[in-house]
């Protein structure tokens, strides 16, 4: 019996440890909408161009186990072949997530990935609302590939990491 105690503790040892995440809270942080074009009181059939540019930031909250996600768009109409500038969206939306089990080198993809993975369906929701009750036809933002979002990121880092480098031999 005490074999099998053992046996069956040493098993537990070896097994990663089990991931938990729940999102503790969601919501705007911040947003704005300007209907520019009805300032401006354009008239006629204009086909937009729509520009939508995405950022995620994660942080450690003061709390054990608990992150800060922040998804930031930047939406911008233009019409097309102009500089007419029809609406201009921007929007920080927050989510507060519980995150344990997760080991330390693979916790920062898992916060910029997964966590705005769960908040984007809320967010494009506000968008379509918000571009609706602003005028215009509602925006359906298409599916964020947030895998490509952090390898920019991954990219962008390590090219400023290898500039300094390069910066700090020249100065030696």
């Amino acid at each position: 019996m005490a074999e099998d105690d053992a046996a069956a503790d040493q098993e537990q040892q070896q097994q990663p440890p089990q991931v938990q995440m729940r999102v503790l809270a969601q919501f705007i942080r911040d947003m704005s909408f300007e209907n520019v074009m009805a300032q401006k009181g354009a008239s006629g059939q204009i086909e937009p161009d729509i520009n939508v540019q995405v950022s995620v930031d994660a942080r450690r909250r003061q709390v054990e186990h608990q992150y800060d996600v922040t998804l930031k768009l930047n939406i911008t109409n233009k019409a097309k072949g102009m500089d007419d500038i029809l609406f201009l969206m921007e929007l920080d939306y927050y989510g507060i997530f519980h995150v344990e089990g997760i080991p330390s080198e693979q916790l920062q993809p898992f916060l910029l990935i997964e966590c705005p993975r769960l908040l984007f369906p809320y967010v494009r929701r506000i968008v379509s609302d918000v571009t609706s009750d602003g005028g215009f036809p509602p925006l359906n933002l298409d599916q964020i590939d947030f895998v490509q979002i952090y390898r920019q990121r991954l990219a962008h880092v390590q090219a400023q990491a290898q500039a300094q480098q390069k910066d700090q031999k020249a100065d030696a």
